[in-house]
């Protein structure tokens, strides 16, 4: 046992996002300046749910410009000791031979569920190891308080506009190319949104503009259909069509049933992760095109993973370094069982609870506000078929229709605005 007083162990779990290294500099820093020792614990929960002690002890000289840097130095793990009463005893148990005290997880929803599991297991065995997480997540689907993110997000977001600006050049460069971008976001569609509304592309499909538990598949054809068809007599046979990758989950199930290959679980329900949504969504649209007689090409493209690990922007750096020092600040008040945010220039512990459905006991997620003025004003940008265009001749005439056909055909577009 290290025979120190108190000591600190920082346990990066989930994916990683830009400015991770930064708040384990700012940990770092801090508490050494105050006399605690700071271990970093590779490779998230993995390892000390296996008893094993691999860690790297750090200072301002292992970790003196790592700010600057992306991906994580400490590597990371999806491993969740919370699923096996064996698992957390082994955790905490390793943690109290390693001298910790004092625990920084930085993660997601699952790691700031796992952290408060580990603080309360100790006290239940009679030990006292005091936690604090750091949110992070490109996805920005934590639950804090509106307008503010999750650190990473704006990195990803400013490289994810990047990529889809170097499509949009490629798509009018090579004219008649249209390019499906499936954007990393399972559960909500803020990144999807963020990189499409600052790049210009021509659609963004957000899951949370469907109200309805589930469409048909149908419906986000017509999307991006009529976003073709729009820009194309406006003179642009050519675009970039953001989705992401949360709208497959809102597509009823039997639509992909019907496609045949499709992997299920023991319940029959659809693996969705086996599923190449972005070639399902162009075989369909360009199904659309050769009936409307346009010859289009359309290339699908994943984009997500390469954001994780990118060196953060000066915003992420700052932001995650504040949060860093926040955290230290908390524990060394003798605080425990808190997630740290920035709210209004001040920094304001939440608990776990006020991040937990009552009903369920898992984190809330937060989904982009559709009536927000972000969400108007990132539609008003959008090239779709909007309600008005259902009254516009030549626009019924450009689908080979009647006005009268076209309405009956794309009107429940619009059903429910």
């Amino acid at each position: 046992m290290i025979g120190v007083k108190n000591v600190v162990a920082i346990v990066c779990g989930g994916g990683p996002a830009p400015g991770m290294n930064a708040v384990i500099s700012a940990v770092t820093n801090t508490a050494y300046r105050h006399g605690w020792d700071v271990l970093g614990i590779y490779e998230g929960f993995s390892r000390l749910g296996r008893g094993e002690k691999n860690y790297i002890r750090l200072d301002p000289s292992n970790t003196n410009r790592i700010h600057l840097t992306g991906g994580c130095i400490l590597k990371m793990s999806r491993f969740n000791p919370t699923k096996k009463e064996s698992d957390l005893r082994t955790v905490v148990e390793t943690l109290t031979e390693l001298g910790v005290t004092h625990l920084v997880t930085i993660g997601g929803d699952d790691t700031a569920y796992s952290s408060s599991k580990v603080s309360e297991f100790a006290r239940s065995i009679g030990r006292t190891i005091n936690v604090v997480h750091v949110p992070k997540t490109i996805d920005n689907d934590l639950p804090l308080p509106e307008g503010i993110p999750t650190f990473g997000f704006e990195t990803a977001r400013a490289f994810g506009m990047t990529e889809i600006q170097n499509l949009m050049e490629d798509a009018r460069t090579s004219n008649n190319r249209w390019y499906f971008a499936i954007a990393m976001g399972r559960t909500a569609g803020h990144l999807a949104l963020g990189m499409g509304r600052s790049a210009g592309a021509a659609v963004t499909i957000i899951p949370e503009e469907f109200p309805q538990e589930k469409i048909r598949l149908q419906q986000v054809v017509d999307i991006i259909t009529g976003s073709i068809v729009k820009r194309r007599l406006v003179g642009k046979s050519y675009g970039v069509a953001v989705i992401a990758e949360g709208v497959i989950e809102k597509i009823a199930e039997e639509d992909f049933k019907e496609l045949g290959n499709v992997v299920l679980d023991e319940h029959g329900h659809i693996h969705y992760s086996e599923l190449d949504f972005g070639e399902i969504l162009k075989q369909k649209v360009l199904a659309e095109l050769r009936r409307l007689d346009l010859n289009i090409s359309i290339v699908d493209k994943e984009i997500g993973y390469e954001f994780r690990c990118a060196a953060p922007i000066a915003y992420d750096i700052d932001y995650a370094r504040n949060l860093g020092y926040e955290a230290m600040q908390f524990l060394m008040r003798g605080e425990s069982g808190s997630l740290i945010t920035i709210q209004d220039n001040k920094a304001v512990p939440m608990t776990f609870d006020e991040i937990r459905d009552p009903e369920t006991g898992k984190t809330k997620v937060r989904r982009v506000n559709v009536e927000s003025v972000h969400y108007r004003i990132a539609r008003g940008f959008m090239m779709r078929l909007e309600q008005d265009d259902l009254n516009d001749p030549g626009l019924a005439n450009a689908f080979r229709m009647s006005l009268e056909d076209f309405k009956e055909r794309y009107g429940y577009l619009f059903a429910t605005e």
